[in-house]
């Protein structure tokens, strides 16, 4: 099966800071590098590395090819990702010495995607594949409604989370993701308990508590794995895309979620977002070692 990623590509500029500045502060960083970045292209990368066949639909502008050159090296499909006259998007990024970030984004060519990129992308679905979305594109509750009359399942990544956006997205989704914040937002906007969100399945990640997968059925809860966090931008991105593959592969709901947490938790001890995203062997003797 695949996974049709229609997703954000940034470039992100990582600034290394003491603490995260207050309102009006002028701080000095203690370091900088500048990498892929985006929830889409995290996502995308991560599925790849997990084994996952995934299709990525998005734009760049002309100073962004290298980016497109990076997440196919990683193994994503990137045939239907444009380059428009429009800069790529991109994202300043705050990193504190506990791993904590504050993010600024630019949309740029990502809010720039049309309804023919999704439909050319589309041709090649399936019923069954799945499509994945998060905020940081226009067009997402168009895409759903399109891999919908292609007979895809739609997971929707509701960050960076907006409550009406979210909200409008419920009734095409199938598998929401949010983190416990946005979670708890997101039912007070709904006037609802999480258990009675419109939505088949919901992923909530808790961070070093863990991540919880609710169904019909119940909910189960796994923990997170404890390592000494280094730059926590991107671990959910990376949990996000490691649940994909394993879920379009056929694990269980447990299974999945433990690889996930396992490549999550790998890619916190490291700098940066794409680039600190392990690969499924990585991801494997991680486990054997904790077991």
């Amino acid at each position: 099966m695949t996974v049709f990623n229609f997703g954000s590509i940034n470039i992100d500029h990582v600034y290394r800071v003491p603490h995260l500045p207050a309102a009006g502060e002028t701080l000095a960083s203690t370091g900088f590098h500048s990498g892929l970045g985006g929830k889409g292209a995290n996502q995308s990368i991560a599925i790849a590395k997990a084994g996952g066949k995934v299709v990525h639909i998005g734009a760049v502008g002309p100073e962004g090819r290298w980016t497109v050159e990076m997440l196919a090296q990683a193994g994503v499909d990137t045939d239907h990702i444009a380059t428009l006259e429009i800069p790529t998007g991109h994202a300043i990024i705050n990193v504190d010495d506990a791993g904590e970030n504050a993010i600024v984004l630019f949309h740029g060519a990502n809010t720039a995607l049309t309804q023919e990129m999704i439909d050319s992308a589309l041709t090649q679905a399936r019923a069954g594949d799945w499509l994945l979305l998060q905020n940081e594109t226009n067009l997402a509750f168009q895409a759903a409604q399109a891999a919908r009359s292609h007979g895809l399942k739609v997971a929707y990544a509701a960050a960076p989370f907006v409550a009406d956006v979210a909200r409008r997205m419920l009734p095409v989704v199938d598998l929401l993701a949010v983190n416990d914040i946005e979670a708890a937002q997101l039912a007070e906007a709904t006037g609802s308990d999480l258990q009675n969100l419109p939505v088949p399945e919901v992923l909530i990640t808790r961070g070093a508590k863990g991540a919880t997968l609710r169904t019909g059925g119940g909910s189960i809860s796994v923990p997170a794995f404890p390592v000494q966090a280094v730059d926590t931008t991107g671990a959910g991105d990376t949990f996000t895309g490691y649940f994909m593959a394993a879920i379009d592969a056929g694990w269980t709901a447990r299974e999945a979620r433990t690889q996930a947490a396992a490549a999550a938790a790998i890619q916190g001890t490291r700098a940066g977002a794409a680039q600190a995203i392990p690969d499924k062997a990585e991801v494997m003797e991680f486990m054997k070692g904790i077991a």
